[in-house]
C-alpha cells in the first residue's frame, strides 16, 4: 500500500449506523479528528433518519437510502473548504443517526392519587396505571431541542419527562370523557384514547409522535376503596335496612366464629362493635318503616329493658337469636350497663344452645 493509499483511508468514506438494540433515540457518527472525505457514501435504513451538522447547524436531513455526499446531494458542500491537495476535499462536520421505530411498552404510572372531579363522588384522588408507544418524528427537532450533541441520548434519558407529561394530562382526559369514576373500568379504551388526544401536542413539541397509549388499571386509595365497598354492598342488597343489619352481620360472624373456636379474649370487642352497629341500624330501620306507614317513629327500647330481656332468654333458641343476643349484650358492655365478667357468663351460658 502506497504511502498516499493510506493517508486517503484516514478518511471516513462509508457512513452508517446499525441499532444496538440498547434502546438508542440518538447516535452520533464517530468521526473524532478523522474527517468525512468528499463523494462518502451515506447509508440510511428504513426506521433510521440521518441528519447532517456542519459547523454547528443542520445542514439537510436524509431519509433512508444510500447517498453520496457531493455538492448534488448536500448543496452545503459547495460553502466548504477544499483542500488543495491529492485527494478530493475532505471535510469536518457530524452526522446524527435517529432510530424513528417505535419505542413500545414505555410505563406510566401515578405514584401518589391524583385528584379529580367526579360526577358521584364529587372530589376523587384515584391511581391509574398503563403503557404507551412513541416514535421520533421530527429529526431535526428533536436533535435541536432534546438529544444536542451528545454522542448517545436513550430511552431511559428521556423517560422521566415523557412519564409526567402522560401524568400531567390525566384529569384533562376525565374531564373530557365525561366517566364517572365507577364506569372507568368499563371504559378504558376510551380514556385511552382521550389521555393520548390531550398528551399528543407535548410530545409534539419534542419532535415525537405519541402511536398508543393503554389504561391497564385505574383505582382508588385503599380508605376511599373501603367506602366504595360499603356502598356497592348497600346497593346490591338495596334499601332495605332490615337486608343491609344482615349483611353487616354476615360479614361479622365469621370473625366471631373464629374468636369462639380460638377461645381468644377478643370476641367481647368484635359483639360489642357489631351490637352497638346493629342497635344503631334498628333504630334506623324502625324510623324508616314507620316514615313509610305515616306513623310516628317506633320508641327506642331502655337500657333497663333490654337489660331484662337479657336476664331472661328464651330456653331454646336458634344460632341468629343467640347471635342477636350477644350483640345486644355487647352493646350494654360498650354503655358500661354490664361488666367484662357479666358478659363472660353470660356468653358462655348462650353458646351453649348452639351446641
Amino acid at each position: 500500500m502506497s504511502l498516499m493509499d493510506f493517508i486517503k483511508k484516514q478518511f471516513i468514506d462509508i457512513i452508517q449506523w446499525t441499532e444496538d438494540g440498547n434502546g438508542t433515540l440518538a447516535w452520533r457518527f464517530p468521526v473524532a479528528d478523522k474527517e468525512i472525505q468528499y463523494g462518502a457514501s451515506l447509508t440510511v435504513r428504513e426506521s433510521q433518519i440521518a441528519v447532517f451538522v456542519n459547523e454547528g447547524k443542520v445542514a439537510d436531513v436524509f431519509g433512508p437510502g444510500m447517498y453520496k455526499l457531493s455538492t448534488q446531494t448536500l448543496p452545503v458542500l459547495t460553502y466548504l473548504k477544499n483542500w488543495d491537495k491529492l485527494f478530493e476535499s475532505p471535510f469536518k462536520s457530524d452526522v446524527y443517526f435517529f432510530s424513528t421505530r417505535q419505542q413500545i411498552d414505555q410505563r406510566w404510572g401515578t405514584q401518589q392519587p391524583v385528584t379529580i372531579r367526579d360526577k358521584d363522588f364529587g372530589a376523587v384522588r384515584l391511581r391509574a396505571f398503563g403503557n404507551f408507544a412513541y416514535r421520533i418524528a421530527d429529526a431535526k427537532l428533536f436533535h435541536t431541542e432534546i438529544s444536542g450533541t451528545r454522542e448517545r441520548y436513550g430511552v431511559a434519558d428521556l423517560d422521566g419527562q415523557l412519564r409526567g407529561l402522560m401524568l400531567q394530562h390525566i384529569s384533562d382526559a376525565v374531564a373530557q370523557s365525561g366517566i364517572p369514576f365507577l364506569d372507568l373500568a368499563a371504559n378504558q379504551v376510551e380514556f385511552a384514547k382521550l389521555l393520548l388526544l390531550a398528551t399528543a401536542p407535548e410530545f409534539e413539541r419534542l419532535g415525537l409522535k405519541l402511536e398508543a397509549v393503554t389504561l391497564q388499571s385505574v383505582s382508588l386509595p385503599e380508605e376511599l376503596q373501603k367506602i366504595l365497598d360499603q356502598k356497592i354492598g348497600m346497593g346490591m342488597i338495596g334499601k332495605d335496612m332490615g337486608q343491609f343489619m344482615q349483611y353487616q352481620t354476615a360479614q361479622a360472624i365469621p370473625k366471631l366464629a373464629e374468636g369462639v373456636g380460638s377461645g381468644g379474649g377478643g370476641v367481647a370487642g368484635d359483639a360489642m362493635g357489631l351490637g352497638a352497629g346493629l342497635a344503631m341500624g334498628q333504630v334506623l330501620a324502625q324510623q324508616l318503616g314507620a316514615g313509610l306507614a305515616g306513623t310516628a317513629a317506633a320508641p327506642v327500647a331502655t337500657a333497663a329493658a333490654a337489660a331484662a330481656t337479657v336476664a331472661a332468654p328464651a330456653p331454646a333458641a336458634n344460632s341468629d337469636e343467640v347471635f342477636a343476643m350477644l350483640e345486644k349484650l355487647g352493646a350494654l358492655v360498650s354503655k358500661g350497663i354490664l361488666t367484662d365478667e357479666e358478659f363472660a357468663a353470660k356468653k358462655a351460658e348462650l353458646l351453649k344452645k348452639l351446641v
